[in-house]
């Protein structure tokens, strides 16, 4: 099939094609591509068509300046497409549109394929040659169609143990709008575990520009006698919420006799609430957004890999795919990697990516 790449200037008529689509991902609506505008990245929207003018996908590229002259193009968790089997014809829809220093383009389609040792995860879609992903290719997921008591039912007897104390110890989960608080869990949980992360102005922007135009972006946050200890930040688009940023802090406080506060479990109360709110507003798959690729007791990683576990064993993997766009690519991937593992020897004194 041959199909054609129509730019959009217009976020509802592209986040409205976005949302509609079956293989979609909120990272392909507008508002996280106001986000990445902070950091420097351009981002080009496109309604892919068909022949006869109808709309079989949409795809949201950033594009990267990386040194003068060069620059790659990126689709987040993307594109959006009615079938899979699009992939080959939207490459060289691509081509056409790219600059002659545009050297290199990076797809995630938002499809997730079943991490259970029997799917075959797919090495091409025509041109496009398998690859690492930007953003983490390992997930858990869980379907939000079941009833609560059927959710509830399927969580790890430990979850539903500390989801039931917090909720008599009177520990409150819900959407809240406090950003400042959202941000000290979020800033001292990267701390505690040695990771980076973007300027405050690029999630401010996420959440503002997240609801703008036809997504969702919001806050959940778990509090204990008013102060919030676990939380996270949501983008949402179609039937899918994602959990992109959190975390959860210590209870410093004291009694006033001088006895420490109960571990209140404020991070499985956020969870289980969070996977509640998402469900009550119609949407019907939870990502959990990041797990581990190889198991390591000894790190961070493997600590927020068995806290989702136990709210779903529903692994996945969203893998990405590169396609060529100048003869200057290799040199560029190698270039990438290297300077990820710079960074990651910089923030956590390992070579190893996070995830």
């Amino acid at each position: 099939m041959r199909l054609t790449l129509v730019p959009t200037q217009d976020p509802r008529v592209y986040d409205d094609a976005v949302r509609s689509l079956p293989i979609t991902s909120p990272l392909q609506g507008w508002g996280y591509g106001e986000a990445r505008r902070t950091l420097g990245q351009e981002p080009l929207r496109f309604l892919i068509q068909g022949q006869g003018g109808q709309t079989v996908g949409a795809i949201q590229l950033l594009r990267k300046r990386l040194v003068p002259g060069f620059s790659t193009l990126y689709a987040p968790r993307g594109p959006a497409l009615d079938s899979l089997d699009l992939l080959p014809a939207v490459a060289e829809a691509v081509r056409k549109i790219a600059r002659p220093g545009d050297a290199l383009l990076k797809i995630e389609p938002p499809h997730p394929v079943p991490a259970d040792g029997d799917a075959v995860l797919p090495q091409d879609y025509g041109p496009f040659r398998r690859a690492e992903t930007e953003q983490p290719e390992h997930t858990i997921v869980a379907d939000l169609t079941r009833s609560e008591d059927d959710l509830f039912a399927g969580l790890h007897s430990m979850a539903r143990r500390n989801v039931r104390a917090a909720a008599k110890l009177g520990v409150v989960a819900g959407r809240d709008d406090d950003f400042d608080a959202f941000w000290e869990i979020f800033t001292a949980t990267n701390e505690r575990a040695k990771l980076g992360a973007f300027p405050r102005a690029y999630y401010e922007a996420m959440l503002r520009e997240g609801n703008a135009h036809g997504g969702e972006a919001y806050l959940v946050l778990s509090r204990y006698e008013g102060k919030a200890l676990a939380g996270g930040f949501f983008l949402a688009m179609g039937t899918t919420t994602a959990y992109l940023f959190g975390g959860s802090v210590r209870e410093d406080r004291v009694q006033p006799d001088g006895t420490p506060y109960r571990d209140a479990k404020a991070p499985d109360a956020f969870y289980w609430n969070a996977m509640l709110d998402a469900k009550r507003r119609g949407y019907e798959l939870f990502d959990f957004w990041g797990i581990p690729r190889v198991l390591d007791e000894s790190k961070h990683s493997y600590g927020v890999f068995k806290m989702k576990l136990k709210f779903s064993e529903q692994r996945v993997w969203y893998p990405a795919y590169d396609l060529t766009l100048n003869p200057a690519a290799p040199a560029i991937v190698k270039a990438l990697r290297w300077r990820k593992t710079r960074n990651n020897l910089k923030k956590r004194g390992s070579a190893d990516d996070v995830l």
